[in-house]
């Protein structure tokens, strides 16, 4: 009895302590967010294989557009049963992120990360349009510290910008990327962007994501303020 309750009794603070490294210290947060990402992982990896919409192995990418319908509001109805039984919390995003709608960028593994530190804006070729300059000067009023602004290898829209063939049949894309670097110039110079950047409390940063490993490299060096897309 003795020795059982001294295991129970070193189990027990054993325990404790590790709750308290984990929760406390910085090294322990750090193992939970790795861990937890790790998780997320093999859940990806169990999801990846599965080439069906709607899991019917039959079906394969011959399905119809009211099959694909049907799937996805199965899908969402699932999502939001286990959503409701564990809410996520919600925090203030510190990030605005611009990125390409190109599907096999995946925003959460750009950082590994699912919290919701995070707006994201995703437009055809990463372009930048009035609507979406706005909408990034309301996030930094809203709080957000740091743009990123990204393209990636790859892109279906730089490739169409790239092939005079498709100028007639895509003009409004075709122009949209010619013009993406002045729509930035255009976004730094907005006085709401600009009196932040010089007071030290917005960084805008330019990269370009690797689409296989979806690595964040810097365009043009270092990523800074203003660079030149080294894709164009």
């Amino acid at each position: 009895m003795r020795k059982w309750m001294r295991t129970l009794t070193i189990t027990g603070a054993a325990v404790a302590v590790s709750a308290i490294f984990l929760t406390t210290t910085t090294y322990g947060r750090s193992l939970q967010f790795v861990a937890g990402g790790a998780l997320v992982n093999l859940g990806y990896r169990m999801q990846d294989h599965l080439t069906s919409y709607d899991f019917a192995a039959e079906h394969a990418h011959d399905i119809t557009p009211e099959e694909i319908w049907e799937e996805l509001v199965l899908q969402n109805a699932k999502a939001a049963g286990v959503r409701r039984k564990f809410p996520r919390t919600a925090r203030h995003p510190l990030v605005a992120l611009v990125a390409c709608m190109d599907a096999r960028i995946d925003t959460n593994e750009l950082t590994g990360d699912t919290r919701k530190y995070y707006y994201v804006l995703r437009t055809a070729g990463s372009v930048l349009d009035d609507k979406e300059a706005e909408m990034l000067e309301l996030c930094v009023e809203n709080g957000v510290k740091l743009i990123v602004l990204t393209t990636h290898t790859e892109c279906a829209a730089e490739a169409t910008a790239a092939n005079k063939e498709l100028h007639a049949r895509y003009p409004a894309l075709v122009k949209a990327v010619f013009d993406r670097d002045l729509r930035v110039q255009q976004l730094l110079s907005r006085p709401a962007i600009a009196e932040r950047i010089a007071r030290g409390e917005l960084a805008v940063k330019r990269m370009n994501i690797d689409t296989m490993t979806e690595e964040l490299r810097p365009v043009g060096g270092e990523g800074q303020v203003g660079e030149q897309a080294s894709d164009k």
